[in-house]
């Protein structure tokens, strides 16, 4: 398995210089990785430093937790298209869906038409260590029928992230045609292929070169 093709290289930390925005760049070219994700403030630099290279720019919005009001978010959102982004994880309102709001599904809906208008990818990112079966469940559900292309399991900053069983159970709820990114706490190879087995169609991992090595 060449699992380098599904690998997004992550750098969300809050201490991220730029040095270490340019290698991550250089390194996925390097090692042809599928794309890489910076944050907002970083997404035109990073568009800079891949130049035409065949990796995909990935960014997130209403990062990490998600409960800042739709307009920043879609606000959040067009400006990182604008600067190059080809690809949002975008952290739902795990708040309002705890609540019951159908804003949940609202705010969704905007977001799948906001970036699909400009023809790019909308990864939802539902924090499933802080959800039951039943809520995750449910999650899939509004988010394929808002519209995203991805359902994400983690951010990597709440507690547990990806995991085999909730990745199976993602994969058994959603269509066949909405991905799942698992991100969160990914370090090694093994891992990362249990996860692809268990239905995962991206890895999100600031643990790239570590993950590819020990093939």
């Amino acid at each position: 398995m060449d699992i380098a093709k599904v690998i997004e290289y992550t750098n969300l930390k809050p201490t991220v210089t730029v040095g270490e925005i340019d290698q991550l760049a250089a390194d996925a070219v390097r090692l042809n990785l599928f794309g890489i994700c910076v944050p907002p403030f970083w997404v035109k630099r990073a568009k800079r430093e891949l130049g035409n290279a065949m990796v995909a720019l990935v960014t997130v919005v209403g990062f990490p937790m998600g409960y800042q009001m739709t307009e920043t978010k879609v606000d959040e959102a067009k400006r990182a298209m604008d600067n190059g982004a080809d690809e949002i994880d975008w952290v739902w309102n795990i708040s309002a869906f705890k609540t019951g709001l159908p804003w949940t599904k609202i705010e969704l809906a905007k977001a799948s038409k906001l970036i699909h208008d400009q023809e790019k990818i909308l990864k939802v990112i539902i924090e499933t260590s802080l959800l039951s079966d039943e809520d995750i469940i449910l999650a899939c559900k509004i988010c394929s029928d808002a519209g995203a292309d991805f359902v994400k399991t983690s951010t990597g900053y709440a507690g547990e992230g990806a995991t085999i069983p909730h990745v199976q159970l993602m994969r058994q709820h959603l269509p066949p045609m909405v991905g799942i990114k698992a991100a969160g706490g990914i370090k090694h190879y093994k891992q990362a292929k249990d996860l692809i087995a268990a239905g995962a169609d991206r890895i999100g991992t600031s643990s790239a070169l570590s993950v590819i090595n020990i093939q």
